[in-house]
């Protein structure tokens, strides 16, 4: 019994191990990622802000290099005009490291200018 307890005892440092994954912007962690850690939050806060700066007659570049990559977007032409939908995420409903469009709010492009933002304006276009 005491050899039993002799071998566990030393072979248990060797059983042992541990695993990095490192990609081209360091160590990820899966939910520590940049978008499912803690800095989700202040990202959709810092979005929040930027998003209650905007003015009517924004270019659309110009917007868009205010904002990470929109977590969704959507392009259509109607009477002749042609409408382009981001997505940008500004609240979590459910804290599962998914991004949803009911967890966004919607900024509406005319012919590449801003004409609105939020469910109203989206409703406009629709």
């Amino acid at each position: 019994m005491k050899k039993l307890l002799l071998i566990a005892a030393l072979s248990a440092p060797l059983l042992s191990g541990c695993i990095v994954a490192v990609s081209d912007d360091g160590v990820e962690h899966g939910w520590a990622s940049e978008y499912n850690s803690g800095n989700w939050q202040s990202q959709h806060k810092e979005n929040r802000k930027t998003i209650a700066k905007l003015d009517l007659g924004d270019d659309y570049n110009q917007v868009l290099a205010q904002f990470p990559t929109p977590d969704f977007t959507e392009l259509v032409k109607k009477d002749e005009a042609v409408y382009k939908v981001i997505y940008i995420a500004t609240n979590s409903k459910h804290s599962d490291g998914k991004v949803t469009k009911d967890e966004c709010t919607p900024l509406v492009f005319k012919d590449g200018k801003l004409i609105g933002f939020g469910q109203s304006a989206l409703q406009q276009i629709l």
